[in-house]
C-alpha cells in the first residue's frame, strides 16, 4: 500500500510514480546497468527517467543528455524527471525551476536552489550543502528531503526533513531538525503569529518515494533502517522518539 500523505494542491499521479510501469522499468535498468559510478565511467546519461518536457540551461533536455552541477533545470506543465549526481538522487515535479550549483567538482552539488515547483531528494552522507528558495535557507548532511515553493502564495515554502538531520532557517527564525519519519515546516513570507517558520503536516510526498530515490544511490531511509515509521502528521515519531524541535517552533500548527 502506498503510504500517500495529503494533497494540497498537487495531484496523485504527481506523487504515486512510484506505481508506473515506466518507473520501475527505468529504475531496474539503472540499477542492473551499475547505477551513477558506471553510468559516469561509460559516459552514459545520468538521467533515470524524463516524462514530459523539460530545459536543461535553456535548451531541451534528451534522455541522452547529463545533467551536472552547475545546471539549470525547468520542467513543463505535466513533466517530471528523476536523476542522480554523484551520491544524491532527485525528482523533480511538473512546473519547477531549479538550479543545482556546483561543489567541489561536477558531480558535487553545493546548493540545491528552488525558485518556484518541488523537488523530492537524497542526498548522500558529506559535507554541509544547502538548499535554499525564496523564504527558507536549509543546511543538509546525508538526509531525505520534499521542498515545494509556491508563488502563488508569495513564494511560500514547504519543507519536510523526511529523514536525517538539518539546520532550517526563515530570516530570524531557525532550528536543528533531527527526524527518522517527517518533520515539516512551513516557511512564510511575511510573519505569522510573530514567527516565519512554522511547523507543518506531511503533504505531497510518500514514504515510496524516499524509498525508491535511497535505493538509486545504494541507501535506505531511516524507517527502513529502524524497521518501523512514525505517524503522518510531519512531526516524526511521536510514542518514545520526541521531537526535537524546540517549543517555541510548534507554533502555528
Amino acid at each position: 500500500m502506498n503510504t500517500l500523505h495529503t494533497l494540497a494542491g498537487r495531484t496523485e499521479h504527481e506523487v504515486l510514480w512510484t506505481q508506473r510501469r515506466s518507473f520501475l522499468q527505468a529504475a531496474s535498468a539503472w540499477t542492473a546497468l551499475g547505477g551513477y559510478s558506471a553510468a559516469q565511467a561509460q559516459q552514459r546519461s545520468n538521467i533515470v527517467e524524463l516524462v514530459g518536457d523539460a530545459q536543461l540551461n535553456g535548451q531541451r533536455l534528451l534522455p541522452g543528455h547529463t545533467i551536472q552541477s552547475g545546471d539549470a533545470i525547468h520542467t513543463g506543465p505535466g513533466s517530471s524527471l528523476i536523476f542522480v549526481l554523484g551520491a544524491s538522487s532527485f525528482k523533480v515535479r511538473q512546473n519547477t525551476r531549479m538550479v543545482v550549483e556546483r561543489g567541489a567538482s561536477l558531480n558535487l552539488v553545493s546548493v540545491l536552489r528552488l525558485l518556484t515547483g518541488a523537488v523530492v531528494s537524497v542526498w548522500g552522507k558529506g559535507g554541509t550543502r544547502r538548499i535554499v528558495t525564496p523564504t527558507v535557507t536549509v543546511g543538509i548532511r546525508g538526509t531525505g528531503t520534499y521542498t515545494e515553493v509556491l508563488p502563488e502564495q508569495h513564494y511560500r515554502s514547504y519543507f519536510c526533513n523526511c529523514f536525517g538531520t538539518v539546520d532550517v532557517q526563515a530570516g530570524a527564525d531557525k532550528t536543528v531538525s533531527q527526524s527518522d519519519y517527517h518533520q515539516s515546516f512551513w516557511a512564510e513570507p511575511t510573519p505569522m503569529g510573530g514567527r516565519l517558520l512554522r511547523s507543518a503536516k506531511a503533504i505531497n510526498h510518500t514514504d515510496e518515494e524516499l524509498e525508491y530515490l535511497a535505493r538509486l544511490v545504494n541507501q535506505r531511509t531511516n524507517w527502513q533502517i529502524l524497521g518501523r515509521k512514525g505517524v503522518h502528521d510531519g512531526k516524526g515519531y511521536m510514542d518514545d522518539k520526541p521531537n526535537q524541535m524546540h517549543p517555541a517552533d510548534m507554533m502555528g500548527q
